[in-house]
């Protein structure tokens, strides 16, 4: 077991199993030595109903935190595949991109944020620290309250 895994073990974290997607991109890109994952959604932790909401309107500043925890979590997953199961290839999280479902006046997308940027700390310690922007939409897929996109380097 990767020391980045024991780490989510020993902090009650568990990656997703998620199924396949049909979709017509990829959810991970290996491109010289950068691993590019592409957007994830809150999936493999209840229906995707339950992580619905508009920060600032039908959905609080926690449990749009709740919710993109279970995103990193989706992150940790694509890249646990993309690295063949072996999370500690990982060199370094470069940049995570989050999208914050957001009604106009709501202004806190980088509190929501936040929960991304302390799992990858705890996955990774300082290879965790990264870039990143905390971007709020007027929409997400299905109504979603977060989204977030990732680059680490290998």
């Amino acid at each position: 077991m990767s020391q980045v895994l024991k780490r989510l073990k020993e902090a009650n974290l568990e990656l997703p199993v998620l199924s396949a997607s049909s979709a017509k991109f990829k959810p991970y890109i290996i491109s010289g030595n950068h691993i590019y994952i592409s957007g994830q959604l809150p999936l493999g932790f209840g229906e995707i109903s339950e992580h619905v909401g508009q920060l600032g309107n039908n959905c609080t500043i926690e449990r749009g935190s709740i919710i993109a925890k279970i995103v990193a979590l989706n992150i940790l997953y694509q890249a646990y595949n993309a690295c063949n199961g072996d999370l500690d290839k990982i060199k370094r999280c470069v940049k995570i991109t989050v999208f914050v479902n957001s009604a106009p006046s709501f202004t806190d997308q980088p509190i929501v944020a936040n929960a991304i940027s302390e799992i990858m700390l705890l996955a990774f310690g300082e290879r965790g620290e990264h870039a990143r922007s905390a971007i709020g939409v007027a929409q997400l897929p299905f109504g979603v309250a977060v989204e977030a996109e990732a680059i680490f380097e290998i």
